[in-house]
């Protein structure tokens, strides 16, 4: 096991049920976990240690909104999004993490301020409705989702800003980011295990905190229940932000 101090485990608790919240409620939710992770554990264990305890979460969102999906979407997005493993992959394997935090914190407030004008054009203009987004949209935040969650497993907030972009329902919002990570994340397995970041110490912290993740997607299912869809576009927003700005510093 690792060794911990009591405030460290702690604190590690409170991130591993907030996994389970982003997962069934809010999506880009996790950004406060990959903090925590970061801050306790070496940057590239944490990446490990999280991406089993996000799978957890996974089987869990899948089970209340699997049938909510948008499949086009996820297969507009799929060719970016394995382009972006890749150059992630590589990025990992060379980059300082100083390095690829700021990279990323830069990327989000991008997406924000990119999401946030072509939301004010569409207002300005009375759009009645909003195409679910073309190639070249899916093309950049498909790249930069597949980025971001190879090196610091941050895709949540690029793919939150995605369907933000795109205007999707709640249910539907919730649905498709549950396959689209249930899918990338078992693809990643292989990757950081060639990297040899899956040891015992890991395994063994991870099946301590499993358990809470399992309360946090139980009380995230709850609460997204009642979720008006302003209400949620904005708390992704703002939860988005917030990690961007960690991450920066």
């Amino acid at each position: 096991m690792i060794d911990l101090e009591p405030w460290a485990w702690a604190a590690l608790g409170v991130a591993a049920v907030t996994i389970g919240i982003s997962k069934t409620a809010l999506p880009g939710g996790n950004i406060l976990a990959i903090a925590v992770f970061a801050a306790v554990l070496p940057a590239r264990t944490s990446t490990a240690a999280m991406l089993l305890l996000l799978m957890v979460g996974d089987v869990f969102a899948l089970l209340a909104y699997r049938r909510h999906a948008h499949w086009p979407t996820l297969l507009r997005l799929a060719p970016a999004v394995v382009a972006g493993l890749i150059v992630g992959f590589a990025f990992l394997a060379v980059a300082g993490d100083g390095i690829v935090r700021r990279a990323i914190g830069v990327i989000l407030l991008l997406m924000i301020a990119v999401t946030l004008w072509r939301r004010w054009r569409q207002s300005r203009s009375d759009a009645v409705e909003t195409p679910r987004g073309g190639i070249l949209l899916a093309g950049t935040y498909g790249t930069l989702g597949g980025f971001t969650t190879m090196v610091a497993n941050a895709g949540g907030p690029v793919m939150s800003m995605y369907f933000l972009a795109t205007r999707t329902p709640v249910q539907v919002f919730l649905g498709t980011s549950a396959w689209f990570f249930a899918i990338i994340n078992v693809v990643k397995v292989p990757f950081l295990a060639g990297l040899g970041l899956f040891h015992g110490p890991v395994l063994l912290m991870d099946a301590v905190l499993a358990p809470l993740v399992v309360v946090g997607a139980l009380v995230g299912i709850a609460v997204a229940r009642r979720m008006d869809q302003r209400l949620f576009d904005r708390i992704v927003i703002v939860l988005t932000v917030a990690g961007a700005i960690y991450l920066l510093f």
